[in-house]
């Protein structure tokens, strides 16, 4: 058992133990990536967005939509898996952080020894034993720090990942209600058909017409028929979609979308300019998730360089071993162990892993520069589809105008006799054209917002999956060159 000299001594050895391995500890150094950051974008002025964009899908102003978003949120099966890998990255952080501590075990038995030579009566004993493992060299340092940058990826990753839930059910509704609109167009267009059929043969028979017009008339007529199943596969295979990101059966989505709606028109003052890029990168959780992998990595390299150098370990024992319970504790033994071990050579093992930790460091460096590359893309592309989309919408609202009155002219004039059917059915295929072309730009232009807004870093709330990075400088423009 140690005396008192030799406890004091301990004491004091402890905490100086503990101050030497903190300074030994090496700091995370992680590299800058070589993408040249623009100070502005080339599509689009910069102007600060005072729109908060976290629920961006409220600004469409469309209540099944939101629905739809706000269940696949709590109920979309994508996100339970992310989010049960987020627990998991909590969980190892916790072990990781466990190994500044020491391990600390007890036991305890009785036994009866038997036979000529058997001592009387049961034999009791207990111990207790303890090791502490020195973070000398920062190998438990760091691979708490690799452990704290996972933990942020898994946040930043479950946060992309609702975004991007989010973005397609948004996108999928707004391409149902367009495909039941268009379902709509189709219909009632074949009935418009029909009565031209009717006036063909009524014309045909009173030898007014050849029978050409008849055939024209059922071509047509067979041809928007032949559309109406392809919108409704179409709308129920989204409607379907929306049913599996939303986590529910397939059925009552489809009845909703039935309900023919027109697709929501966003406010265009809301995205009439936004941050400049450094800023954007921040709200981004895709590229805050590569930074977050890209610290961990180089977290690891550091973890495995420290294999290398020597590894201290303290450890003690302590038991007591007596005849019967009540003289259990009169005699106590134990022991202090300090050792230190150093690897000689193991044919290039922990060498190769320093080399693989510095090679997904160099991997992480690429997916972290590759995030920005395409969140730069994303906005670029998104700003340009959604100034033009306005643009689209009011073409188009001017091709049905004139389409429609095209048509009117053109099925008076055949009814009056004045025109052939050649003429009436050339302008009744404009009108459906441009019908079908309103709808599709008017999705378009939603979609545009949705797209712009994901781009933008909308759709995952900073509170619930924002981790800090274990590393001083933690802001992203901090870390990129401008």
């Amino acid at each position: 058992m140690p005396n008192e000299g030799e406890c004091a001594r301990l004491f004091v050895l402890g905490p100086c133990l503990l101050l030497l391995g903190a300074c030994a500890t090496a700091q995370v150094e992680v590299p800058s990536p070589t993408v040249a950051m623009p100070t502005d974008w080339a599509q689009s002025d910069p102007a600060p967005i005072s729109t908060d964009l976290t629920q961006y899908w409220t600004l469409l102003g469309d209540p099944l939509l939101s629905e739809f978003v706000e269940q696949a949120i709590v109920e979309n099966r994508d996100l339970a898996v992310s989010a049960a890998r987020l627990d998991q990255a909590r969980a190892s952080l916790v072990q990781a952080r466990a190994g500044y501590l020491p391990n600390v075990g007890a036991s305890g038995g009785v036994n009866r020894d038997i036979g000529d030579f058997a001592r009387d009566g049961a034999q009791f004993s207990l111990g207790a034993d303890a090791s502490w493992e020195m973070d000398l060299f920062g190998q438990i340092s760091g691979s708490v720090r690799a452990a704290e940058a996972d933990l942020a990826s898994s946040g930043y990753s479950l946060a992309d990942l609702q975004r991007l839930i989010v973005g397609q059910v948004a996108i999928a509704t707004i391409n149902a209600r367009a495909t039941a609109q268009q379902l709509e167009i189709a219909r009632g267009t074949l009935a418009y058909q029909d009565d031209n059929l009717q006036i063909a043969r009524w014309r045909n028979q009173a030898g007014l017409v050849s029978s050409l017009d008849v055939e024209q008339a059922r071509a047509q007529r067979a041809s928007t028929a032949a559309s109406i199943p392809l919108f409704e596969s179409s709308l129920t295979s989204t409607a379907n979609a929306i049913s599996t990101l939303i986590g529910e059966l397939p059925g009552r989505v489809l009845d909703e979308i039935i309900a023919t709606e027109p697709a929501p028109v966003p406010n265009p003052q809301v995205l009439a300019g936004f941050e400049a890029p450094t800023e954007v990168l921040e709200r981004r959780p895709d590229v805050r998730a590569a930074q977050a992998n890209l610290v961990a990595s180089s977290a690891r390299i550091g973890v495995a360089r420290a294999q290398l150098l020597p590894l201290v370990r303290l450890s003690g024992s302590i038991g007591t071993g007596q005849a019967n319970l009540g003289s259990l504790f009169d005699v106590i033994t134990g022991n202090l162990f300090a050792g230190v071990s150093q690897l000689l050579f193991d044919g290039g093992r922990t060498q190769a892993q320093v080399d693989s930790a510095e090679a997904g460091a160099r991997a992480s460096l690429a997916s972290w520069e590759q995030a920005i590359l395409n969140a730069l893309e994303d906005v670029e592309s998104a700003a340009v589809d959604q100034r033009t989309a306005d643009q689209r919408v009011e073409i188009n609202e001017e091709a049905v105008d004139a389409a429609n009155n095209s048509a009117l002219l053109a099925r008076s004039q055949y009814q009056a006799g004045l025109t052939d059917f050649r003429t009436l059915l050339t302008s009744e295929n404009q009108l459906l054209s441009a019908r079908n072309g309103l709808v599709s730009s008017q999705a378009d232009r939603a979609i545009a917002f949705v797209r712009l807004t994901q781009a933008l870093g909308g759709g995952w709330a900073g509170a619930d999956y924002d981790f800090p990075l274990p590393v001083a400088a933690n802001s992203f423009s901090d870390r990129i060159p401008e």
